[in-house]
């Protein structure tokens, strides 16, 4: 069980740490209305259907920006070099044209390298919930919905994928 959520938090983790180094080069690079066009093109998952407003987008890439800081302040400066060194290899691996197999990619397949403590993980998990209140505030009740909706419908896809492999 604890190595479930473990997963789940590492998961979570990475989710903000990689979304939020796309979206802070996509901002340093430009804010013209183009290149805003052409990151709103390409959101992933329940973002893209969510119709959100370019100021509720920027409000989302500051929590995402300073969720990251505040995660990264977490870490021992050796947790940051085994973290640094992953993403290094993960973005050489890119750049090769090889994509990593297995169930976990990038730089998180060695997240329980970084041997964290009790109290790391707590923090990071207070963290990741405040992150999400601030994004949840931020959304319209309607946009709130259809978040919800989507997470619900992934909770299930993996529970049915958990079910297939067990079964297999």
């Amino acid at each position: 069980m604890k190595l479930k959520v473990l997963s789940l938090i590492a998961g979570a983790i990475a989710l903000t740490l990689t979304a939020t180094s796309f979206v802070v080069q996509a901002q340093t690079a430009s804010s013209s209305p183009l290149l805003v066009a052409q990151t709103a093109k390409k959101q992933r998952g329940p973002w893209k259907n969510l119709d959100l407003t370019d100021a509720q987008k920027a409000q989302i890439q500051q929590i995402r920006r300073n969720t990251r800081a505040q995660i990264e302040a977490v870490f021992t400066p050796e947790q940051k070099e085994k973290l640094k060194a992953a993403f290094e290899a993960r973005r050489a691996q890119r750049q090769a044209g090889q994509r990593p197999t297995g169930q976990r990619q990038g730089p998180w397949k060695n997240f329980a390298e970084l041997n964290l403590t009790q109290a790391q993980k707590d923090q990071i998990r207070q963290i990741r919930e405040s992150s999400r209140q601030q994004i949840q505030a931020v959304l319209t009740p309607e946009q709130q919905a259809k978040l919800k909706q989507f997470q619900e419908n992934a909770r299930q896809r993996h529970q049915q994928r958990q079910q297939n492999q067990q079964s297999n």
